[in-house]
């Protein structure tokens, strides 16, 4: 119970949470690392205290249905703990699943650091399928309101973030700076012709790129345009309001969402597996999953710093940093009396110090 308590006291100056909400959040991350999972049965097993697990699981339960998270300070502290520099890139994208009957789908806006997008803003869209641009508008809104004094140098999305309404917003003074992809079929315009995307790359090589010297309309809007030839012969085209020679590599950042959904999922804490069908109880969860992955990459980024993760012939890391954390960090949990000290050492990567 004393690693409970500690774990406690290193997260009561980032949330201001009383004891027993503190307390919890405590069990649950403990929890969460030895189980690898959100199905609240599986958790309640893993908080292995004198209480039955039936109780544990109603603590849970009562925890996601009733307490009011502050989802501003969980950001805050998100970035006060990965220590994310100025200025920032972010990324937007969705992730959805099918719970029975049931699609859950979240759109979530995140900023990029050392290939990552850590989780700031998100919404819980009650519908599959594509976002619309009121709903990534209302995003981007939030974000600005939590952190108005923010510098950022780009926005990066994938092809269903298009539209003459969302690149309005994005253009308006101030303007937020961008980089979209856009679908091949799309249509690109300059003062002559009107064309498709493949038709103006069409003599792109696999692995040739090019910038096209001038502003050209796209969904009503003037943008630099650039395309690049993929390995697998597909069209990749890129629109942006300005650097255009750095397009393209300014876009490849947009694939930390995509890392951040793997660790929630699959390749981390298995988010397909809730029950949750109630976009407030889901987005609670989210804040929590939030904060056990910077714990893990935090972790994992110190011990790569005195081991090295292997490199394969291939020339990738043996495992991601996030993995190599959250596998540390679950022989942590699995065993806190024997390795305590180690434990307490982990602490720091949740503190501001």
């Amino acid at each position: 119970m004393n690693q409970i308590n500690r774990l406690r006291d290193t997260l009561k100056p980032h949330l201001g949470w009383h004891g027993a909400r503190l307390s919890f959040l405590a069990l649950f991350l403990i929890s969460l690392l030895r189980v690898k999972t959100v199905n609240l049965v599986e958790l309640a097993t893993g908080f292995r205290n004198s209480a039955k697990n039936e109780s544990n699981y109603k603590r849970l339960q009562r925890f996601f249905r009733d307490f009011d998270v502050d989802y501003a300070v969980i950001a805050k502290m998100i970035v006060t703990i990965m220590k994310i520099p100025q200025p920032w890139v972010l990324s937007v994208d969705r992730t959805e699943w099918r719970f029975g009957q049931t699609w859950l789908n979240i759109l979530m806006l995140g900023v990029v650091h050392n290939g990552v997008a850590y989780p700031l803003v998100w919404q819980i869209l009650a519908k599959k399928g594509n976002s619309h641009s009121d709903e990534r508008m209302d995003l981007l809104d939030r974000f600005e309101q939590l952190f108005p004094d923010v510098q950022v140098d780009y926005i990066s999305a994938d092809r269903e973030f298009v539209g003459t309404q969302w690149l309005s917003y994005l253009l308006l003074d101030p303007g937020i700076p961008f980089r979209i992809r856009i679908r091949h079929t799309d249509l690109i315009s300059d003062t002559e012709k009107t064309l498709p995307g493949r038709v103006i790359f069409a003599h792109l090589a696999v692995g040739e790129s090019q910038v096209l010297s001038t502003r050209r309309w796209v969904w009503g809007r003037l943008v630099y345009v650039a395309g690049l030839r993929l390995d697998d012969g597909k069209l990749l085209i890129v629109i942006s309001d300005d650097s255009p020679q750095t397009i393209i590599a300014d876009y490849g950042r947009r694939w930390g969402i995509e890392t951040l959904f793997a660790m929630f999922k699959t390749r981390g804490f298995c988010l397909e597996s809730t029950h949750f069908l109630d976009a407030n109880r889901l987005s609670k969860l989210l804040a929590l999953l939030s904060l056990a992955m910077c714990w893990a990459v935090n972790t994992g980024e110190w011990l790569h710093q005195h081991q090295p993760i292997k490199i394969k012939k291939h020339g990738r890391k043996a495992k991601s940093v996030f993995r190599y954390g959250l596998d540390y960090l679950r022989s942590l949990v699995t065993d806190l009396d024997l390795k305590y000290d180690e434990f307490l050492l982990s602490l720091q990567f949740l503190s501001c110090t």
